[in-house]
């Protein structure tokens, strides 16, 4: 390893969060096991691993294995594709180390032993590399094998051997082999073979009776084997004792050599706590056996490590054994370097010659590397060591957080920016400090604060409502005045608490846990609890930033930046913060001057040279002039920090053969902090530079001008980098939230009790990625660092410009890339970086619609739209090609009105109406007739419509040159103005020649529309007839709206309003024929088959053509006059009073339907007014009517209590009966008088006269009044004879009868005797009245009397007729 190699990790909570992976639960066939615990260990985190290691196949690439949950939980993971990663939960905690082997090409076997003597072998699929274990599993994947050879709790050491082999150390000493001798397959299990062996050396069971040595000293504290593919099953293991021995499949432990001290490794002093150190640890990584091939031969060899925790000057040494032809030799000892000091081995392997060592030191990761001299040596040799730690990462400690609030701002968003940060905390951490927060703060006494029980969305929205809300502002008891600096004293110390949980959090996460090699070109990986890096080489910048930062020779052409280094480190990060902010407000303002005189300035505020003392100054001073070329040594410095490697210059065909052809998230994760390290580390060189220049200021005038503007141009585009680096994900998750979804649930549940797994349907998650992070995802690069994360920032062109008053293209897309990714705020304040070219100026303009600022987009769009003036723009060639590639189409328009166009098409996009109509003005004003304008004056007739500017709207319609598009848009101006309640102005509109598309634009939704929903069309269209004194269509408009709301079902208990609305329809059609001509009163509808139009008579058009000379899409049609109208009118009318009064009369409606139904209701109510008025103007029979009138009032005169309190008589309340004198019985009769003198007589034949006289005598034979009687007398007298005799009153006949003859005897005696002829008398009606009282013996003394004076009077007749008669003759 060379000096330019470090550690570069990547969160895998950021790739897939734990609440979206997919947990399996395992069975168990083991009787009464009690159910598993997690141990309550405050110091693992349950996410965070006890335990990982990294398998790589060429058919599965590089899968991480880690041990969670105390041990229960298995996850796997790919890192070389995007597979979501699996967990599988066990019954029991399993031990360390399970292992998966490739099993073929087609499958990989995880093999695990559980703490309960479970052997689990689970066979997941492996054909697809992009899918792996979410290809259908088979039936028998999970097969359980029950240890036999022990029946305690197993808490050895075991160890998987391939597909075939497990071994397991037990604390006796002993070795447990577990051997598959046959495999088994979809419907049977393994089978397995075991066998237990002793050690059988004299000096290994001899010890056990030493009383100085440790009574475990036995116990097997490592396992080894060599490593896969090769066909070795032998074992190593040392035991606690440090004894090394060897076990073979048939021969058991057929070697063993206790290792010795190295004579200088330890003092006297020191070897016993070095023992007792290693017999109190474990030591699971302090084995490792490899071979090398020697002239066609292979040796083994062994490397058993030593800890020695307390040396002076190491972390301990390794004893090199030769194992070959199984055999134990020691060869050498090597000595670890003195950066081991206080370390602890994590692990360790050699590959190809060399030895990796992993290292904790101080909670970090530490990796060595050393070549391996494979000979007899009995002194230690001196290596050459080589270590590599992470890179330089920004630690949240009480000083930094004391800087940042140095400069202006809120002290919560400026400390939830820093924890937000990509690197310095991942998800995890925050989410599982923020529970522990929380729940320490629910531990308190009192009611909780209500920002503790409030449900969030995301992780950030819960960190910044949470923490510190249990800090309040006091007043100071005293005084009364409020305490403000105590309380952002105590906020400060809340929040210094939480990020204090959360460092202790982080610095359990970077726990280092194990080596691997990750692919066949032999990177090294790092894992660490929550973390999986690599050793990734550090370019020239991040060499030079760790050479300065410590304090380590530079290069002799960076003299320069060592000495601007040291001038740095006595300004002091106070003068540096301020010189920066400086910088930055510069930066973000319009230059307007030079920047040499802008620098002075600035210069001259800042005080830099009073920030140091005299001989520093002179020192600085001296080393500037001692070097040869300044000039030259500034622009070294620019090429170092703006420059990339001339790897990536190679041609990308070139590569891309050389390279491997698949990239996974967690390699763009280490791509994205690489990229951020080197930025971060070329930001810090710049401002170096510029720190220079301001120290210099008064020497800057014979500088070229051009060099200082590149300084500070490359500065800006590294600072534009830096802050994309640090901004974190666009939304973080919230896990516990996410994991409350119902829904979610239910499917994982229902997946898991199927066995499932395989599902395409699953989902990967929502991962936290930060912007740099996708950034480089639409960046597909397949090179390896450093060379990608030089690619994308070539790729950038942030670091290309050499003017700060210039702006390429290259910089303008960058932002508007963050834009299109949803980051808007972060493209805001990139932009604020750039000076406000054309090209700027529209991307801010997009970034204004976006944040829902349409004005100001408009108006800057406005001022650009001079810039698409053609060759008359006066662009420069820089702002024409940065503007040509940031809108839409990438090629800069030609003309303002194809501006204008796109403009309004991209306000359109947004549903920006009122400005997409602005801009197709302006398209319009600066058109030429050779355009194609239709579509543009289409779109702002609408948009005038949509935005309710109708007179606009109007104008344009009216304005417009194309006559189809007058037409077309009339329907959408008038359905509008209807929906939007503008019928008023609608009506004060013209419309000129297009009045008769407004009719039939509002005749087609009079049509076709329901008339009870807003808006109502043919009210509209009956008011639009009205105002233009076309009464005959208004008339129509309104009888078709009465006969529509007749027509549409109503609901029984809504029924009134309908017909108020049909009834208002009706007058209002009555009242607009009325206004007519009485010639043209009259209008033509379609006939409808119903029972209402069936009452009247209609008046067909087409009643005498044949119906074969019309299509059947044009139906017959009626002439409806006033008359009708009149007719439905009152029809209507006499039904909504019916129901008014007797609401029952929903339940029957059919009963309502006929004209003589309804009068017969009207009567049944006592309504007689109205029934009789309503049977006149529908040309009803009214006996009906008058016989129930009748029988009210022989009820009255029988009994007038009972009648008044059936509450029927509201026809004899009203003013005009009231009045008038009698009793109740003498009002109704009088009632019932005047009613048949108004609508009884000559024209009706006296039937209503008649219909009373039936009901009064079938009425329990009531006599008669005697003015109904009269009535009939003078008018019908033969038919009150008739009547008389049906009922049986044969007195009353008689009577009538004789009151007849008399008459007509006075008649007879006024007449000349030759007209005697001309009185007729009924002389057979008068023989059947005589007949029958002949009949009658109970005709009484009164009928006797009128029986024998009507014979007599009879007989006086005929002989008075036949005597005139001989007289005439």
């Amino acid at each position: 390893m060379t000096p330019s190699n470090f550690l570069l990790s990547a969160q895998l909570s950021v790739l897939s969060p734990p609440a979206h992976i997919v947990s399996i639960p395992l069975q168990t066939s083991r009787q009464n096991l009690p159910l598993p615990t997690i141990p309550a260990d405050a110091d693992l985190p349950v996410e965070h691993a006890s335990f990982a290691s990294v398998f790589y196949a060429s058919h599965t690439g590089s899968i991480l294995l880690r041990l969670l949950h105390g041990g229960l939980v298995v996850e796997l993971s790919s890192l070389s594709s995007d597979v979501p990663p699996i967990r599988f939960v066990f019954p029991a905690p399993v031990l360390p180390a399970p292992g998966i082997s490739a099993y073929g090409n087609n499958e990989i076997h995880l093999l695990a032993l559980t703490t309960s003597g479970s052997l689990y072998r689970l066979v997941l699929p492996a054909s697809s590399p992009t899918r792996l274990w979410h290809e259908p599993l088979s039936k028998n994947w999970c097969r359980e094998y029950l240890i036999k050879a022990t029946s305690d709790k197993i808490t050895g050491v075991s160890l998987v051997h391939g597909v075939y082999c497990v071994a397991v150390g037990l604390s006796n000493g002993s070795l447990l082999r577990v051997e598959t001798e046959q495999l088994g397959d979809d419907v049977s299990h393994d089978f397995w073979n075991e066998s237990l062996v002793h050690p059988n050396s004299f000096l290994g069971s001899f010890t056990s009776f030493l009383p100085n040595l440790n009574s475990g000293g036995s116990e097997i504290v490592a396992l080894a084997s060599h490593p896969q593919p090769i066909d070795i099953s032998n074992f190593w293991s040392l035991s606690r004792d440090r004894t090394l021995r060897l076990w073979t499949a048939k021969g058991g432990c057929v070697a063993s050599k206790p290792l010795s001290t190295p004579g200088r490794a330890l003092t006297p002093s020191l070897e016993g706590r070095a023992s007792s150190a290693f017999a109190e640890g474990r030591g699971d990584n302090l084995l490792r056996v490899f071979s090398v091939i020697n002239d066609a031969e292979q040796h083994i060899y062994v490397l058993a490590f030593i800890p020695t925790p307390a040396a002076p000057n190491m972390g301990g040494y390794f004893h090199l054994i030769d194992s070959t032809a199984d055999s134990i030799r020691e060869m050498q000892v090597i000595e670890c370097s003195s950066s081991s000091i206080h370390c602890h081995l994590q692990d360790f392997f050699v590959t190809s010659g060399t030895l990796y060592l992993l290292w904790e030191k101080q909670g970090t990761s530490l990796v060595e590397r050393t070549k391996l001299a494979l000979v007899d040596s009995k002194a230690p040799l001196d290596l050459v060591w080589e270590a590599a730690t992470h890179g330089e990462e920004t630690e949240l400690t009480p000083t930094y957080l004391d800087e940042l609030l140095l400069s202006p701002g809120s002290l919560t968003d400026k400390f939830v920016e820093a924890i937000l940060r990509p690197g310095v905390f991942s998800p995890l951490t925050l989410q599982t400090a923020i529970d522990q927060y929380t729940q320490a703060c629910l531990s308190l006494p009192g009611p909780p604060p209500s920002q503790l029980v409030t449900p969030y969305l995301t992780l950030a929205e819960n960190i910044t409502a949470v923490v510190g809300c249990t800090v309040s502002l006091l007043r100071d008891p005293s005084t009364g005045v409020l305490q403000y600096a105590n309380y952002w004293s105590a906020l400060k110390r809340d929040w210094e608490g939480f990020i204090a949980r959360c460092r202790e959090l982080e610095r359990s996460a970077r726990w280092p846990l194990a080596l691997g090699i990750g692919d066949t070109s032999g990177t090294i990986m790092a894992v660490e609890r929550e973390r999986v890096g690599i050793l990734a080489v550090e370019d020239l910048p991040l060499r030079t930033h760790r050479q300065l930062t410590e304090s380590l020779p530079v290069e002799q052409h960076f003299l320069l930046l060592d000495i601007i280094w040291t001038l740095c480190d006595k300004l002091g990060n106070e003068a540096l913060l301020a010189l920066e902010t400086a910088v930055v407000d510069l930066l973000h303002q319009e230059i307007a001057f030079s920047t040499v005189d802008i620098i002075q300035d600035q210069a001259l505020r800042l005080e830099l040279r009073e920030k140091v003392d005299e001989a520093t100054e002179e020192s600085i001073y001296a080393r500037l002039q001692s070097l040869e070329d300044l000039d030259r040594d500034v622009r070294t410095i620019i090429d170092l920090v703006a420059g990339f490697d001339q790897e990536v210059k190679k041609e990308e065909d070139e590569v891309e053969l050389l390279l491997p052809c698949s990239r996974s998230e967690w390699c763009t994760a280490l791509t994205t902090a690489y990229v951020s390290t080197t930025v971060h580390a070329r930001y810090d060189i710049s401002l170096a530079l510029i720190t220079l220049l301001f120290f210099i200021s008064e020497d800057l005038t014979g500088w070229d001008h051009s060099l200082i503007e590149e300084i500070f141009a490359v500065f800006r585009g590294l600072a534009m980098l830096r802050s994309v680096a640090r901004q974190p994900a666009g939304d973080i998750t919230n896990n516990r939230s996410k994991s409350s979804d119902g829904s979610a649930t239910d499917e994982v549940i229902a997946r898991m009790n199927d066995m499932q797994v395989s599902s395409s349907h699953y989902p990967r998650g929502e991962s936290s990625f930060p912007l740099l992070h996708r950034l480089l995802a639409q960046n597909f690069d397949i090179s390896e660092l450093p060379s990608a994360a030089h690619r994308f920032l070539d790729a950038t062109g942030m670091l290309q410009s050499t003017s700060p008053a210039h702006v390429t293209s290259s910089e303008v897309l960058f932002c508007e890339r963050a834009r299109l990714l949803g980051y808007c705020e972060v493209s805001r304040e990139l932009l604020l970086w750039l000076p406000r070219t054309p090209a700027v100026t529209f991307s801010t303009a997009c970034l204004w619609i976006e944040f829902g600022r349409p004005d100001d987009a408009a108006l800057l769009l406005e001022k650009a739209a001079g810039s698409f003036a053609g060759a008359n723009s006066g662009l420069s060639f820089e702002d024409a090609e940065a503007l040509g590639s940031v809108i839409p189409g990438g090629k800069l328009y030609d003309s303002e009105y194809i501006f204008y166009l796109h403009m309004a098409a991209l306000f359109k996009t947004y549903s920006l109406t009122q400005h997409e109509v602005a801009f197709i003005q302006h398209a319009l004003m600066v058109s030429t007739p050779d355009f194609d304008t239709e579509d543009l004056w289409l779109n702002l007739i609408r948009g005038y419509i949509e935005l309710g500017r109708y007179e606009d709207a109007y104008t344009s319609i009216l304005t417009t040159p194309y006559d189809h598009l007058k037409r077309d848009c009339i329907g959408d101006i008038v359905y509008r103005m209807c929906e939007d309640n503008a019928v008023e102005k609608l009506m004060s509109l013209i419309f000129t020649d297009l009045a008769n598309e407004v009719e039939d634009a509002l005749a087609f939704k009079a049509r076709n529309t329901d008339p009870r929903v807003r808006p109502f069309y043919s009210r509209i269209l009956y008011t639009w007839y009205t105002m233009r004194g076309d009464h005959r269509n208004a008339s129509r408009t309104m009888y078709h709206r009465a006969r529509k709301l007749a027509e549409d079902p109503q609901r029984l208990d809504n029924i009134i309003e309908p017909l108020e609305d049909q009834l208002e329809s009706f007058m209002l059609a009555l009242n607009s024929l009325s206004l007519c001509d009485s010639r043209s009163a009259w209008f033509t509808v379609p006939i409808v088959n119903d029972s209402t139009t069936e009452l009247r008579t209609r008046h067909r058009v087409t009643k005498n053509i044949p119906k074969s000379n019309f299509s059947e899409d044009h139906p017959d049609l009626e002439i409806v006059d006033i008359e009708a109208v009149r007719f439905d009118y009152t029809l209507v009318t006499a039904r909504l009073q019916l129901i008014k009064k007797d609401p029952s009369l929903l339940s029957a409606p059919d009963l309502l339907m006929s004209p003589a139904a309804v009068i017969l209701k009207l009567g049944q109510t006592n309504q007689f007014d109205m029934a009789m008025t309503m049977a006149r103007d529908l040309k009803v029979d009214m006996g009906d009517l008058f016989a129930m009138m009748t029988t009210q009032c022989l009820r009255l005169a029988r009994d007038p209590a009972g009648v008044l309190q059936e509450d029927t008589s509201d026809w004899l309340v009203t003013d005009k009966v009231s009045s008038w004198p009698g009793t109740a019985a003498d009002r109704g009769w009088r009632y019932l008088r005047q009613a048949l003198e108004q609508h009884d007589g000559p024209k009706t034949d006296h039937k209503y006269t008649k219909s009373a006289y039936e009901t009064v005598l079938a009425f329990d034979r009531s006599p008669p009044p005697p003015w109904l009687i009269n009535s009939l007398e003078e008018q019908h007298p033969e038919y009150l004879i008739r009547t008389s005799l049906r009922f049986d009153a044969i007195v009353s006949a008689m009577e009538h009868t004789l009151s007849l003859v008399k008459k007509s005897d006075k008649k007879v005696a006024h007449i000349a005797n030759n007209t005697v002829y001309a009185t007729w008398l009924p002389y057979t009606l008068i023989d059947q009245v005589l007949a029958a009282a002949a009949s009658q013996n109970d005709l009484g003394e009164r009928g006797q009397t009128l029986r024998k004076e009507l014979q007599a009077e009879i007989n006086n007749r005929i002989k008075r007729m036949q005597k005139m008669s001989r007289l005439s003759t």
